[in-house]
């Protein structure tokens, strides 16, 4: 795993996937031994490298190891030459050049080093159906060795929210590291334009993986006169993430690249409708109430004048607002638990334990 992965000032659903799937495995009679390396993923510098290399090197033979895709998809180098030893499996919460904002050429590299990997190592685990097959397309792997384990989520009291009683004013809740890939760069001009409107505004997230973008979204802030009403709150986690969930009456996610949306299904959790791009994984996740109507609203992600129409739909129509909690809360009962992630990770792994190793 990424050495990051419980640092509390840069949570993400990657980090939390990794740690759930750390404890539910033993309870599923798995033994687990856990490696945090420590460095900048995917492209490490000299002693990070050194040390993924040295827990490859030292794995027995026939060992079956699971690398998050961040640390094993940047250096095939390093983890090719092991996979006709090792049993690897690589579980993929992001490919390397989905990240916004990287430059063609190093995004195209990156994107060479993980097919690389990809194609060499015994399986590859997908967070949504839609990343399995994207990852089948685009790499040219084999159907049969990309697996499925889709996040879970806690079920979680139902949101009380703010805009139920007489005059509330609907407050929105955006749960995403505060990076150009969330698109909170789009997601503010929207809000720009519904501003005769009643509502608020928090962005729950990391503030330190990209503090130029963080500057520049303040400035835009504060140019539209937001100020006052959209608060970049930094990360939360526990009691206060709960809290914030608790009071939200909407989650938006207005990202450019999602595989799945963790939020999502935290927010669903809890019977809070969603205003989502609909971009990768997210209509997965956003998913349907049992008589097929959808917990809220999805816009086309190529789109994002489409935002501020949605927003003032939701916002100015009770009727609206009502069916998409409606919506929510019957979402809220189908969604699948982190014991149902970790029993499909485990059924990937054990088709590999019990499969005879293939030189590569």
């Amino acid at each position: 795993m990424p050495g990051g992965v419980d640092d509390p000032a840069a949570p993400s659903g990657g980090n939390t996937y990794d740690r759930r799937l750390c404890r539910e495995l033993p309870r599923l009679g798995w033994q687990v031994h856990e490696h945090a390396v420590a460095g900048d993923w995917p492209q490490p510098r000299a002693a990070a490298r050194a040390e993924l290399a040295r827990i490859l090197r030292e794995s027995p033979d026939g060992s079956l190891v699971l690398l998050d895709g961040l640390v094993a998809c940047g250096v095939p180098d390093i983890v090719v030459p092991e996979a006709g030893r090792l049993r690897l499996v690589v579980l993929m919460h992001l490919p390397l050049g989905a990240e916004t904002g990287l430059a063609p050429l190093p995004a195209a590299a990156l994107d060479a080093a993980e097919r690389r990997t990809l194609r060499a190592v015994a399986a590859v685990v997908a967070t949504s159906d839609w990343a399995a097959r994207s990852l089948v397309e685009h790499h040219g792997l084999d159907p049969g060795r990309v697996h499925v384990a889709v996040p879970g989520a806690d079920i979680a009291p139902l949101a009380t929210g703010t805009a139920s009683g007489p005059g509330g004013t609907p407050r929105l809740l955006c749960v995403a590291s505060v990076t150009p890939r969330k698109g909170q760069d789009r997601l503010v001009p929207a809000l720009a334009e519904v501003a005769d409107l009643p509502w608020s505004c928090v962005c729950v997230g990391a503030l330190g993986q990209d503090p130029g973008y963080v500057a520049r979204l303040r400035e835009l802030i504060e140019k539209l006169g937001l100020g006052d009403r959209v608060e970049l709150a930094g990360p939360r986690s526990g009691d206060e993430l709960d809290a914030s969930y608790a009071a939200a009456d909407l989650l938006v996610l207005t990202s450019y690249a999602e595989t799945y949306g963790m939020a999502v299904t935290e927010a669903l959790a809890r019977g809070i409708p969603v205003l989502a791009t609909a971009v990768g994984g997210v209509p997965e996740a956003v998913g349907q109430a049992p008589d097929d109507s959808v917990p809220g609203v999805l816009v086309p992600p190529q789109d994002p004048a489409a935002l501020a129409p949605a927003l003032r739909h939701w916002l100015g129509d009770p009727g609206e607002r009502r069916r998409s909690r409606q919506a929510a809360r019957a979402r809220r009962i189908t969604l699948t638990g982190w014991e149902t992630t970790a029993r499909s990770l485990a059924g990937a792994l054990e088709h590999l334990r019990r499969k005879p190793r293939e030189a590569v």
